[in-house]
């Protein structure tokens, strides 16, 4: 038998257009689920996109995303990183941002190594910390800093841990910042752009030490009030001090005082002082 002979003779089930017409039914129906399903995704995508960009910083750090590497991240303050060791820190500047890179044997790392980020105010600025560090290029992070016009100062502080660097970026006034963590390869990028509204100088209060030079006395201070919320401060004179508060009465800055020298670890020479939110103390 020929093959036109085998296709004339294959039987014709009886209903077939019936049979065809639900085979169409179905797919239609699958279709349908698969455009509402895509719809939904894009939607939610969306969404995410409007709830993320409803945050001015985050809109000014995606508005100029570089080529090199995938954002893993965008804050203002918090963490992220994975832990590492013997990594070396360095960093370049653009318009307004500031790069720091990490590289280990010679050669850049895929993320970054732990960190973290605070901001305090009076002054404004923002608290570097990376763990894991063995090397730290502080002369070129300074010469980089240099050539941002939104940067009034930086500074390193002496930290009781020789595997993690930390340093203090203090930005003029009225000047708004992103962070965002990037990998393959691992940076972290510090953009500043003007406040989208502008913060009037007020009088903060402070319970504060002595001013000394920076070195591991500061640090030990510092370490013993970490859980006050303590941080070092550069002083108009070019010294530090460990400060706690930035407190809106001097009663608060009173009764934080009181109630840190009833403590039993409380052997230090703190008095309550206050300074402008714009200002360095002096």
């Amino acid at each position: 038998m020929t093959g036109k002979e085998r296709y004339n003779n294959i039987e014709i089930p009886p209903h077939l257009s019936e049979v065809i017409g639900k085979a169409q039914q179905r797919a239609q129906v699958h279709r349908r689920k698969m455009r509402v399903f895509r719809n939904s995704s894009i939607v939610a995508a969306c969404v995410a996109m409007l709830i993320t960009v409803n945050v001015p910083s985050v809109v000014m750090a995606l508005s100029d995303v570089p080529i090199v590497g995938s954002i893993v991240k965008v804050l203002q303050v918090g963490d992220g990183g994975e832990r590492t060791d013997g990594v070396s820190v360095t960093s370049t500047t653009q318009v307004d941002t500031l790069n720091i890179h990490f590289q280990m044997n010679g050669e850049q790392t895929n993320s970054a190594p732990a960190y973290t980020v605070e901001y305090r105010n009076a002054p404004n600025r923002l608290i570097f910390t990376f763990n894991g560090v063995r090397e730290f290029n502080y002369t070129e992070l300074i010469d980089s800093i240099k050539e941002l016009t939104n940067i009034k100062d930086i500074y390193k502080n002496v930290i009781l841990d020789d595997s993690a660097v930390r340093f203090v970026v203090e930005l003029q006034n009225n000047i708004d910042y992103s962070i965002s963590e990037y990998q393959k390869p691992g940076y972290i990028q510090l953009k500043l752009f003007a406040a989208e509204k502008p913060e009037k100088a007020h009088k903060a209060f402070y319970v504060r030490s002595q001013e000394m030079e920076l070195g591991e006395m500061l640090a030990i201070i510092d370490e013993q009030y970490a859980q006050d919320g303590s941080s070092v401060i550069k002083t108009n004179s070019g010294k530090y001090i460990v400060a706690i508060g930035a407190l809106k009465t001097q009663i608060e800055a009173d009764e934080l005082l009181r109630k840190l020298s009833t403590r039993d670890d409380y052997s230090e020479s703190f008095h309550v002082d206050s300074w402008m939110s714009d200002e360095n103390p002096l």
